[in-house]
């Protein structure tokens, strides 16, 4: 064996050696549970009792519950307001401070500041704000002269959805990060030379800083939709799937299963959500594109 043979064998030894530790974690706390939701899917199991094996029943009889379709709604709906809503939100605040306004760092942090504080926490204000006696929002609008619109923001059937929604906008601060810091690779000599140009600011966002965070904001994008498709802590506080079950969501859904022992439903509901998240994603890609790099991008 040659001195180059032995040096590959020596350091496949110390690969092998390093990548143990993830590898049994992986196996541990990822795959097994997924393989373990998938049986779980096809039997019927209280938690106390031994597991039948019951084969597409929970799945049939999910597709024909009423609440299980507006819970996958529901769910297309959160995904579609992270990409539609948060992302342009976050890209819009993101440009405006990467200019260095005065007060820049302060809003920055201040964005940022409800990533940090208890969803808990953040959910109750919410509540709170929406109260239909004594909230903020309803507050607001009489004092702005439209408290025609007041109304019981998370009692009544065609807001308690757009309200729930409206208040996990508050996240921005975190896609808004993501996206500021991309543009710190960006060469200054780029927007140099288009002002030379006579180029405007609206001008070198369009066609400098845009293109050139394209593999960033396809990312931000990506986590943003993944992070909508596991709503569940949000709408559970605030509304618990009301009213007349008309914002539940499919992680919701899920939790009342497991909480009516009916595990093997609950499985289903789980190996769905994973296949919808999976197709989501996977149409956003090939929409977008992957994300790449922002260093290729500027070469």
């Amino acid at each position: 064996m040659s001195s180059l043979d032995r040096k590959t064998s020596r350091n496949m030894k110390w690969i092998i050696l390093f990548l143990l530790p993830v590898t049994v974690l992986l196996i541990s706390f990822f795959l097994y549970p997924i393989v373990f939701l998938v049986v779980l899917s096809f039997m019927e199991w209280n938690g106390i009792e031994p597991m039948s094996f019951v084969g597409m029943s929970n799945f049939s009889s999910l597709f024909s519950d009423s609440i299980f379709q507006t819970s996958i709604k529901n769910n297309l709906i959160w995904a579609f307001s992270a990409a539609l809503l948060q992302i342009p939100l976050a890209l819009l605040i993101a440009l405006i401070l990467a200019r260095e306004p005065r007060g820049w760092k302060f809003f920055r942090t201040a964005f940022f500041l409800p990533n940090v504080i208890s969803l808990v926490a953040l959910a109750m204000m919410w509540r709170a704000m929406y109260n239909p006696e004594f909230g903020v929002v309803n507050v607001l609008l009489e004092n702005i002269g439209l408290g025609h619109l007041a109304r019981n923001w998370l009692g009544e059937l065609d807001s308690a959805l757009p309200a729930v929604i409206f208040s996990y906008q508050i996240y921005i601060g975190y896609f808004m990060v993501i996206i500021l810091a991309g543009t710190i690779s960006i060469p200054k000599s780029f927007y140099e030379a288009a002002m030379i140009d006579g180029a405007n600011v609206l001008q070198q966002e369009l066609y400098i800083t845009l293109p050139v965070l394209r593999g960033i904001i396809v990312t931000a994008g990506t986590l943003a939709v993944a992070f909508a498709l596991r709503q569940f802590e949000t709408t559970f506080l605030m509304t618990a799937g009301g009213p007349a079950n008309r914002t539940p969501v499919m992680g919701l859904y899920m939790y009342r299963r497991m909480a009516g022992l009916t595990y093997g439903r609950a499985a289903a509901t789980g190996v769905l959500l994973i296949l919808l998240g999976v197709f989501v994603l996977s149409g956003l890609q090939r929409i977008f594109g992957k994300s790449d790099a922002v260093g290729d991008s500027v070469q």
